[in-house]
């Protein structure tokens, strides 16, 4: 037999809630979609908010616990508009899809599997005005065999006459308790150990987006930027020095540490606005280099060196 090999897959999929129920922090949105799935009897709907508030995963969840795993591929379709959003798509895909009718059918495995297929549509927002118009005659002439679900982060930028044909849903931002234990529960669940300080830092650079804080938690541990922000701090070239050549070591993106450094340096207390903006100057100019293809070593202590004589020119102004 083959060895088996393990499943490298990433967190933010790993851990998406499979049910509408388990969706965090959502719990009007929670409550309506609960009572609408015992009848299988959904409208079109909008959800829009914040990013990393459950919008795609709540849309997913629903079309999972009406079809369930075996007429899932067949009765839902899946489409982020912000790639397909231009109306020779809503023309050709989306009408070619929601025109087929299916079969009434009954309850199999214990799923509603009701007579209508499902098409959500993420980043709704990015859709041209054509588009959407186009859509919208879809939506009315292949309503009864079809439901709409559009996503998005601003529905100031979704046509009234889509909109107003929808059940609109509002995602709040996530509270910084809710952000804190759900990170805990994937350090517990992937055994990491993450200090108080850390889960604040990881907390206020993601902004309520959970899914930019599991990203960050399992490509860079919060502790790597403290701790490169805390060498930074000390004054001492020879512990920044140790600290760039562990990062590249380790094999870290340096462009998400410079990401994390800026986030952690911009919300930082004990630095003037002027002090944080000859760092952020660098920072930018560093992301330029990489992207030019400069080596990531030579970047990052560029990076820790001038933080350091930021920071140390600092304290020399304080004591004077």
């Amino acid at each position: 037999m083959a060895p088996v090999v393990e499943s490298f897959q990433p967190w933010v999929e790993k851990y998406r809630p499979r049910q509408v129920k388990d969706v965090a922090h959502q719990e009007e949105v929670v409550r309506v979609l609960t009572n609408t799935l015992e009848t299988a009897s959904c409208p079109h709907m909008l959800f829009y908010g914040p990013p990393g508030t459950g919008k795609t995963t709540t849309a997913l969840a629903i079309a999972h616990q009406l079809f369930g795993p075996e007429l899932y591929k067949s009765r839902v379709l899946e489409l982020n508009a912000s790639d397909d959003r231009g109306i020779n798509v809503v023309r050709t895909k989306i009408k070619d899809f929601a025109a087929v009718a299916v079969s009434s059918g009954s309850r199999q495995s214990g799923y509603p599997c009701p007579p209508y297929k499902i098409i959500i549509l993420d980043e709704a927002d990015s859709m041209t005005e054509d588009a959407q118009n186009a859509l919208r005659r879809t939506m009315e002439t292949y309503s009864r065999v079809t439901r709409f679900i559009f996503i998005c982060n601003y529905i100031s930028r979704i046509i009234e006459p889509l909109a107003s044909r929808c059940a609109k849903f509002r995602f709040k931002p996530l509270s910084e308790d809710i952000m804190h234990n759900r990170i805990l529960h994937i350090c517990e669940e992937e055994g990491l150990s993450v200090d108080s300080e850390a889960l604040s830092t990881l907390g206020t650079i993601s902004e309520g987006d959970l899914r930019r804080a599991i990203t960050y938690l399992q490509v860079i541990p919060p502790q790597v930027v403290q701790s490169l922000f805390a060498a930074c701090k000390s004054g001492e070239f020879d512990v920044a020095n140790k600290e760039v050549t562990s990062i590249v070591a380790e094999g870290y993106p340096v462009s998400h540490i410079l990401s994390q450094l800026f986030d952690v340096v911009v919300t930082a207390e004990d630095i003037s606005d002027e002090q944080k903006a000859k760092i952020c100057i660098r920072l930018a100019e560093v992301d330029k280099r990489l992207v030019d293809g400069a080596d990531e070593y030579l970047q990052l202590l560029d990076v820790a060196s001038n933080t350091m004589r930021a920071l140390c020119n600092l304290q020399q102004e304080f004591e004077a």
